[in-house]
């Protein structure tokens, strides 16, 4: 039919520019996508993605809210897929290289009109500006597509030491090492573009056997960039490294730098995966067993509270995180009722993806309400060029691309492909929900973050005048020390540790401390002093983070420690009692003034996670502005050989946390004034984000310089004895406190950048169904694949996980 809404808008439309999100994969409100009967209508206007589906029809909606009435409906259905041919040249950089969609899949489109009809009547156009734009949206990249190129895309440039490589053989001209000079490893070799010796490679690289003998002679010999045998090809490339940035490298010269050793790379045939193939291929094959105790396979299963995510090629960090918070029903009542809802039908922003809250809401409706809980309707693609397909018997699960571009925007990390931590994601996700939370206005104790915020006690006692001082930290979660000791090794020469019990965990994190160069504020002078941390307030969620990734040979390594760890758990004796009768007051915020500044609490936190000394990474942050852990991390690795990286922090006087007029001009920008963000910097100790959610919180300060009573109460650290009031840290005091094991998250791997997590989770199903799960009903949440967990969750798998969740009951 023709359509006059046609004729009014054709000439304003225009095809979407490079740099716009077009939404033709799935609707941006719920999952249902291009595969699906309906298929997804993109907006000819904004290009925003819609559903048609009876009891949703998130495209209508789309219409009313923004008057745009021409959309196209866009369905595809799959094609026999392309094998890569394995004689293809390498990637040179990381990169999205698979199929394109026109290969994969055939398409059929229509236009529609809303304004015609409010179920979308169908319109024959022949207007070129309608043909062009629909065009344009099926060539341009989709919003997930774009996402995931730019956060794969990380070019590797040439670095200096490959530019200005200065060679000396010392091997036979033409001999190509076969074997590594200092073990009998002949795989995994790295050939050293100065002297020509060939060492085995490091073994958490790549994800293949190795010595770390290439890393040792760099170390003996200064040499510093090798290539990788087995990757060079007849074009000239192949895996380079350069041990003096620590990265991967690209040598424009390859082919004269191997000739010098007589060997010609027009003779070369590519015979090993590069770093690149294998870190993709690792990533997403990388895999927990699927099979029970028994040797069975584990029973898939479906239905509502039982949908997968499906992997991006490296979102397992941030799927299990979210299956063990979605299984909580603080979550499925903030997220998935008709009042959350509702927020569809009054949200400002004009495109739900860069709507936080919608997004939640969308994930919440995804993984819970069942729709696509169901088996895969056809076999999952190939990870490797020669792999057969199989038939399907997993969901294919729900794709998290939308709310992973949203939640990474900005981030350093998250905004990557790269393996990232799930504690330090859930602290972020947890900042950002309270932001979002305090921007449209929401009381933030009926937020779901309430359940784990609670107050940690810290007691210090001089041991000369015997005075107390007390301070109170607002926390999310208990980072607990697992203790290493060394058993032996297993047939594959794999370390093993003695088992630790959760219980003695808490102990050692509760135990009394003793510091031996305090200066108190009282005597005057530096003397010993007792540290020890108790609960001020118990969470209704407890959430466990076992620091097991300690520093090994300077690299950050997780350590395979077992955890004894129980169904139940209670923590009424680390309850702390506060000041008591007799105890004299210690003034710590002057103590510790005087002697150090205050540092990111949280940054501090994921920096000793990591396994560095506490000094360490005080001086980390001191020298990176005291902004992140990712910046801090940076500047350690490149001073760990500073002689004075050990020595104590030594101030003369009250430290300085005046911001810097960088730091002021960028939050000037959004609107505030210098004095607002002078105070909001101050308040968050300089952390630019936590500045911004104070502003927001704090609309009518007028940023004047606040007393120290104020600054106190406005800050989750803060001395009791300085004010009548005790801070709002969260939490309960009131015993009993009593806990039951709800989900834990595993990690499998031996780095936090590289590895898999999968979530265990028990009645994930509790409250949504009228049958009453067993009391010992677990379900694995790995990506996609979703089965009925072994009894207890699988016990290997629980004693080594990394986040354990307990509800208080």
């Amino acid at each position: 039919m023709s359509c006059k809404h046609v004729e009014a808008i054709a000439a304003e439309l225009k095809p979407p520019s490079p740099h716009q999100q077009v939404h033709r994969e799935e609707c941006t409100l719920c999952f249902d996508g291009q595969d699906d009967p309906e298929g997804v209508l993109v907006c000819l206007t904004c290009f925003n993605g819609g559903c048609s589906a009876e009891g949703r029809r998130h495209a209508f909606l789309h219409h009313e809210k923004t008057k745009h009435p021409l959309g196209v409906v866009i369905k595809r259905a799959r094609k026999e897929p392309k094998k890569r041919d394995s004689h293809e040249p390498p990637m040179k950089k990381l990169a999205i290289t698979a199929p394109t969609d026109d290969e994969l899949y055939s398409y059929s489109t229509s236009v529609r009109c809303f304004g015609c009809s409010s179920v979308g009547e169908a319109v024959h156009s022949d207007d070129p500006k309608i043909d062009a734009v629909v065009k344009g949206i099926m060539t341009a990249l989709s919003s997930a597509q774009q996402s995931e190129v730019k956060a794969w895309e990380e070019e590797i440039l040439a670095c200096e030491h490959t530019l200005t490589l200065h060679q000396e053989p010392l091997i036979n001209a033409g001999d190509l090492p076969t074997q590594c000079t200092e073990c009998d490893l002949n795989s995994n070799l790295w050939l050293c573009l100065t002297c020509g010796f060939a060492n085995c490679g490091r073994q958490q690289f790549g994800g293949v056997g190795g010595n770390g003998h290439a890393l040792q002679h760099w170390q003996e010999t200064g040499h510093p960039v090798g290539v990788k045998l087995g990757t060079i090809t007849p074009e000239g490339t192949g895996d380079i490294y350069c041990y003096a940035c620590d990265d991967a490298k690209v040598d424009p010269e390859l082919a004269n730098h191997l000739h010098t050793f007589g060997i010609e790379v027009m003779g070369q045939t590519k015979t090993e995966k590069s770093m690149t193939e294998l870190q993709l291929e690792h990533n997403l094959k990388f895999d927990f067993s699927m099979t029970g105790d028994d040797g069975r396979e584990l029973e898939p299963v479906f239905g509502r509270g039982l949908t997968g995510f499906k992997n991006l090629g490296n979102s397992c960090y941030m799927a299990s995180v979210l299956q063990a918070l979605f299984a909580l029903p603080a979550f499925r009542q903030r997220y998935y009722t008709e009042t959350a809802l509702s927020h569809f039908q009054t949200c400002e922003n004009p495109l739900p993806a860069s709507c936080l809250e919608c997004q939640m809401l969308k994930v919440a409706d995804g993984l819970i309400s069942g729709r696509y809980s169901h088996i895969a309707r056809v076999p999952p693609p190939s990870h490797s060029d020669f792999d057969a397909p199989e038939s399907p018997k997993f969901q294919e699960g729900i794709r998290p691309s939308q709310f992973k571009a949203l939640i990474g925007k900005g981030h350093e990390e998250f905004s990557t492909m790269r393996q990232q931590d799930s504690e330090e994601f859930l602290q972020h996700l947890l900042t950002k929900l309270r932001a979002e939370a305090k921007r449209q206005g929401r009381d933030e104790k009926s937020e779901a973050t309430e359940i784990v915020r609670f107050g940690m006690e810290q007691r210090l006692q001089c041991t000369e005048c015997k005075r107390v001082g007390y301070k109170v930290d607002a926390v999310d979660l208990a980072s607990l020390p697992v203790e290493a000791i060394e058993r032996g090794v297993n047939e594959d020469g794999k370390k093993l540790y003695q088992e630790q019990r959760l219980e003695g965990c808490i102990d050692a994190l509760c135990a009394k401390e003793e510091l031996a160069d305090y200066s108190c504020s009282n005597c005057g002078r530096k003397v010993k002093a007792e540290k020890s941390t108790s609960f001020k307030t118990f969470p209704d969620l407890l959430v466990l983070h076992m620091k097991k990734f300690q520093l090994v040979n300077w690299l950050p390594t997780k350590l395979d420690i077992p955890v004894q760890v129980p169904d139940t758990l209670s923590l009424d004796a680390y309850l702390g009692k506060g000041r008591q009768p007799g105890e004299e007051e210690l003034d710590v915020e002057s103590s510790s003034a005087s002697t150090q500044p205050e540092f990111n609490v949280e940054a501090l936190s994921q920096l000793e996670a990591m396994g560095f000394p506490t000094v360490r990474c005080q001086k980390a942050l001191l020298a990176t502005g005291n902004s992140s852990a990712d910046l801090a991390a940076g500047w350690l690795f490149e001073h760990m050989d500073d002689p004075d990286i050990d020595a104590p922090i030594a101030t003369s006087g009250p430290a300085s946390n005046e911001p810097s007029a960088d730091q002021i001009a960028m939050i000037v920008d959004m609107g505030f004034s210098p004095n607002q963000a002078r105070k909001a910097l101050k308040q968050a100790d300089g952390n630019p984000e936590r500045a911004i959610e104070w502003l927001f919180s704090n609309p009518d300060d007028p940023g004047e310089e606040a007393s120290a009573s104020a600054s106190a109460s406005a800050h989750p650290v803060s001395n009791p004895t300085e004010s009548t009031s005790e801070p709002d840290v969260g939490g309960s005091a009131s015993p009993p406190a009593k806990y039951r094991l709800k989900a834990f998250i595993s990690h499998k791997g031996p780095s936090v950048h590289s590895g898999h997590y999968v979530a265990t989770v028990r009645q994930p199903q509790s409250g949504l169904q009228d049958e009453k799960e067993s009391e010992d009903e677990w379900v694995l949440f790995n990506d996609e694949k979703v089965v009925r967990a072994p009894k207890a969750g699988g016990e290997e798998m629980r004693s080594l996980a990394y986040l354990y969740v307990y509800e208080r009951v």
